[in-house]
């Protein structure tokens, strides 16, 4: 698959300048959208006719669905859903689908974020473009891109960061001047970008999905997707579509590829728009993180200055959710902090009888699976015990 990768490098005093326009010094701001390799992909035509298709319609439905059948618009399309699934293809087959406004709305969790959601006929249709193009994509994304993906997720991003880890300090080598077991040898680049999704450029997506998309009905109906939605003209993806999720992993694995065939990085994850690299040595994080920057204006995008720095291994790494020691992993003190805030009105709900045994058990239980992933024993018995006492009925034993 690598054969045909090409890298442009610019000689511009003492360090290569990596632009986006062959231009030497990188001052234009209209720079042309091109990516610094280009890989000869084989091509794919007539998806529509398979997106679009009852079965995977069909299919498209069911994942909707799923976790949602109780919802009251969820059981609205479930009474008579032959005719919605045919309608649904008769609009998209003569070209008359046109996606419904989105729903806006704010959570905290414990990030406040703005999420706009779909109704549920044009999920469907996300589902149904997914459902076609991820057989394309998955196979094309780099191993150690976790979001989104059929058996990756945060634990195993955060297991394979602790081998990237044990790896670079071999073996967890201490450094001459130790204060803990944790001063390990070797340093991070951390860094995430700034408002990702809201500047996710619409023109270079579609130039980008062109590399593998030849179909312009299948284009034309992403467009229709995008353009439903813009933080400013030609811009964004809306946080909650499930299509974003997918075209963001997409969009970056252009800087996948270039981490890893053109610097050639060997100890780079990536989840979402949050990636680390580690290193033993610093001055090669900085080079790395230079060539990044010259990179990102190909994407239109930049690094988050705050979030993005060079920290010592031995001072432990905060990454998805968890604080990551050599020896141990802590939670994060403002998941914690959240989590608390939130039990304390659940129990108060179950008490009260507006919530049942069952419901309250869900919400817990997918917390206690991000703690246990953790060295929590002490702290989830306590919370067990906090619970148990609070309530009228104890329903959690261990």
């Amino acid at each position: 698959m690598l054969k045909g990768l090409v890298a442009y490098f610019y000689a511009n005093s003492n360090r290569s300048n990596l632009n986006c326009n062959r231009n030497s010094d990188n001052r234009n701001s209209n720079r042309e959208i091109t990516l610094l390799f280009k890989l000869k992909m084989k091509t794919y035509k007539k998806l529509y006719e398979q997106i679009i298709s009852k079965k995977n319609l069909l299919e498209s439905y069911k994942k909707a669905r799923k976790g949602k059948s109780k919802k009251e618009y969820v059981k609205e399309f479930d009474s008579n859903y032959p005719y919605e699934i045919s309608k649904l293809y008769k609009e998209l087959k003569n070209k008359t689908y046109l996606p419904s406004k989105l729903n806006k709305f704010i959570v905290r969790d414990p990030k406040t974020r703005t999420i706009h959601s779909s109704k549920f006929r044009d999920r469907i249709v996300h589902h149904a473009i997914v459902n076609i193009l991820n057989t394309i994509y998955d196979k094309i994304f780099i191993c150690d891109s976790f979001a989104s993906r059929k058996n990756k997720g945060t634990h195993n991003a955060v297991k394979r960061f602790e081998y990237f880890v044990n790896k670079v300090s071999k073996n967890g080598t201490l450094t001459k001047k130790k204060f803990n077991n944790n001063s390990i040898k070797g340093f991070i680049l951390k860094a995430d970008f700034k408002h990702y999704f809201d500047t996710i450029d619409h023109e270079v997506l579609i130039n980008i999905l062109r590399k593998k998309i030849d179909d312009e009905e299948t284009i034309n109906l992403i467009k229709l997707i995008l353009y439903n939605f813009e933080t400013e003209k030609g811009k964004g993806l809306p946080l909650g579509n499930y299509t974003s999720q997918f075209f963001a992993n997409i969009y970056l694995n252009e800087l996948d590829y270039y981490i890893k065939h053109t610097l050639k990085v060997r100890y780079y994850i990536r989840y979402v728009d949050d990636f680390v690299i580690v290193e033993e040595d610093k001055r090669k994080l900085e080079y790395y993180l230079e060539h990044i920057k010259y990179f990102l204006p190909c994407l239109k995008l930049k690094l988050h200055e705050n979030k993005t720095k060079i920290s010592p291994l031995r001072n432990g790494v905060t990454f998805l959710g968890y604080r990551v020691f050599y020896n141990y992993k802590l939670l994060r003190k403002r998941n914690i902090k959240h989590f608390l805030r939130r039990l304390e009105d659940n129990l108060e709900l179950y008490n009260k009888n507006e919530l049942t045994e069952e419901q309250l058990k869900n919400k817990l239980s997918g917390w206690f699976g991000y703690a246990k992933f953790a060295n929590t024993y002490n702290f989830r018995k306590k919370i067990i015990s906090d619970i148990n006492r609070k309530i009228y009925k104890p329903i959690i034993t261990n």
